[in-house]
This record gives C-alpha cells, sequence and structure tokens, in this order.
C-alpha cells in the first residue's frame, strides 16, 4: 500500500512539473518572446533595440542569478537614464514567475 501512495504522488509531482513547464512555455511565448525571441537569443527587432541578451549563451547562463530575474520579471528593468528596458509583469504568481526563470535555464544550448 506505501508503494502505491508513493507512486502516485510521484506521478503527481511529474504532472504538475509538466503542467508548470507548459505554462511556463505559454508565459514565455506571450510575455517575452517579442523582445527576448521565441529560442531566448534576443534577436527580434525590439531586443536588439533593447539590448535584450542571448539567454542561449552558457555565458549569459552563468550570470543568471535566479533571486535577480525573478525580481526583473515582477518589477522590470530600468537603464541607469530611467528607461524602462523592461515593463513589470507583477500579474504573475510567485510559483509562475520561478517557472519562468527556470524555463529561461532550458534555453541555454
Amino acid at each position: 500500500m506505501k508503494k502505491m501512495i508513493l507512486l502516485a504522488a510521484l506521478f503527481g509531482l511529474a504532472a504538475a512539473l509538466t503542467a508548470n513547464g507548459a505554462e511556463a512555455k505559454e508565459n514565455w511565448d506571450t510575455l517575452c518572446a517579442k523582445c527576448h525571441g521565441a529560442e531566448g537569443k534576443g534577436d527580434t527587432k525590439m531586443g536588439a533595440r533593447l539590448g535584450c541578451k542571448d539567454f542561449t549563451d552558457a555565458k549569459v547562463q552563468a550570470d543568471i542569478k535566479d533571486d535577480a530575474a525573478g525580481k526583473a520579471i515582477k518589477q522590470g528593468l530600468k537603464s541607469d537614464d530611467d528607461k524602462t528596458l523592461m515593463k513589470p509583469f507583477d500579474q504573475l504568481s510567485d510559483d509562475e514567475v520561478k517557472a519562468l526563470v527556470a524555463y529561461v535555464h532550458t534555453l541555454k544550448k
């Protein structure tokens, strides 16, 4: 009986992680891809204009700190001269933000 409960819990966890991953991809496609690009290369017109980083680059990925990335998503980013570089996505829940940060890490090539 314990094995059955453990197995059911593992399947439930796997389903939840898959759902979070699918939701994160959907949020990326809806909110982020227009600047960062579908693959995270920052190779869109807007991305080039704003200086978006190439999230497929291992060196860029090494510099990404999860807390800072989450804060940037929730609060947005501004340049030194107070120009908006990325608008805040404060409508996202904390779990959605964490899933989106995790999704960004999957873009590394």
